[in-house]
C-alpha cells in the first residue's frame, strides 16, 4: 500500500490556475497508472487525468482537456495536476490516487489519498 498526500487546493477566481501534488510514499508497484478524481458530494466521481506509469501516456476527460496537465516527477514520488483556464464547475475535492486505468478512468482504485478542496468562484 502507498500513502498519498495531496496538497494545492484552494479557492480562486474563475479564469485562474492552481497546481495539485501528490507525494507518494513510494512506488505503487500494483498499479499501472496514477491520476486526478474528483468528487462533489451527492454527484458520481468524475475520473479528471491519468498517466500510465509504464510508457509515460496521459490522458484526459473532455471536460479539463487542454485546460489540465498531469504530470509526474519520479524522482520525487510526486505527481502533479495544472489546472488553468478554471471554471465553477471545476470546484469540488480532488484525490490523488494509484490503480489500474482505462484511458482516463480508474477501473481500479489502490490507494487514494485524503483529497484536497478546489473552490472555483465568480
Amino acid at each position: 500500500q502507498v500513502e498519498l498526500v495531496e496538497s494545492g487546493g484552494d479557492s480562486v477566481q474563475v479564469g485562474g490556475s492552481l497546481r495539485l501534488s501528490c507525494v507518494a510514499s513510494g512506488y505503487p508497484h500494483r498499479s499501472s497508472c496514477m491520476g486526478w478524481f474528483r468528487q462533489i458530494p451527492g454527484k458520481v466521481r468524475e475520473d479528471v487525468a491519468t498517466v500510465f506509469l509504464g510508457g509515460g501516456s496521459t490522458y484526459y476527460a473532455d471536460s479539463v482537456k487542454d485546460r489540465f496537465s498531469i504530470s509526474r516527477d519520479n524522482a520525487r514520488n510526486t505527481l502533479y495536476l495544472q489546472m488553468s483556464s478554471l471554471i465553477p464547475e471545476d470546484s469540488g475535492t480532488y484525490y490523488c490516487a494509484a490503480g489500474d486505468c482505462s484511458y482516463n478512468h480508474f477501473y481500479a482504485l489502490h490507494d487514494r489519498g485524503q483529497g484536497t478542496q478546489v473552490t472555483v468562484s465568480s
